[in-house]
């Protein structure tokens, strides 16, 4: 038996590796205690564990419904990789040049920010929604793939939650240089993978439609 036959390696790595650099779990340290900073840290933790659940909801939602959704809108899905690429070289052009980094204004002091507008749409966002998307697809319905797509979801939120949970003290460790930098090498590594994505999505176009 390999390991293969249970669980698609490959497509866990990308599809954890692309949500993990979305998601920026420690760039999201300075977002979430300015939303939080006037709850009690009691308050901030629940806080963690709604936006936490809000997110992997949304996201896992559209990565059951999201081929269903595509059949019906009659969108292709190198079109759907061509636009998640752009849409994820734009966020990570957010990450590099810091315009994704003020502070959200809900407009409504009795807004749940944890739900609005931290779960969604800061954390589950177009970019992860589409990224999960994109690997559902490369998963062709098997149970591997599945099983690597949901795993890695499931572990980049857990990882997100605990960053969140223990936001206050990584803030103190990192100070806010050690987190702007975190937050460009993310950036960094989310273009490159965008940049994959418009690549492959391309060529797929071009073999389906046996340009060449």
């Amino acid at each position: 038996m390999n390991i293969e036959d249970f669980f698609n390696v490959t497509l866990f790595t990308t599809t954890f590796a692309t949500l993990f650099v979305i998601l920026d779990p420690l760039g999201s340290v300075p977002v979430f205690l300015g939303l939080t900073s006037r709850l009690s840290s009691a308050a901030q933790r629940k806080a963690a564990a709604q936006a936490t659940f809000v997110s992997i909801s949304v996201i896992l939602a559209f990565a059951v419904l999201g081929q269903q959704i595509l059949s019906l809108l009659q969108i292709s899905m190198e079109a759907l990789q061509l636009s998640g690429g752009v849409l994820l070289f734009l966020v990570a052009m957010e990450l590099l040049t810091d315009k994704g980094s003020e502070e959200p204004d809900t407009g409504d002091d009795r807004v749940n920010v944890a739900l609005v507008p931290l779960g969604t749409p800061l954390l589950a966002g177009p970019g992860s929604i589409v990224a999960v998307m994109v690997s559902v697809a490369h998963a062709n319905s098997s149970a591997p793939g599945w099983v690597a797509v949901i795993t890695a979801v499931v572990l980049a939120h857990l990882i997100l939650w605990a960053t969140m949970r223990f936001s206050l003290e990584l803030s103190k460790l990192l100070g806010p240089g050690g987190i702007m930098l975190l937050t460009k090498i993310s950036g960094l590594l989310l273009a490159a993978i965008a940049t994959q994505l418009v690549m492959e999505a391309i060529f797929a176009f071009i073999t389906s439609s046996n340009i060449v």
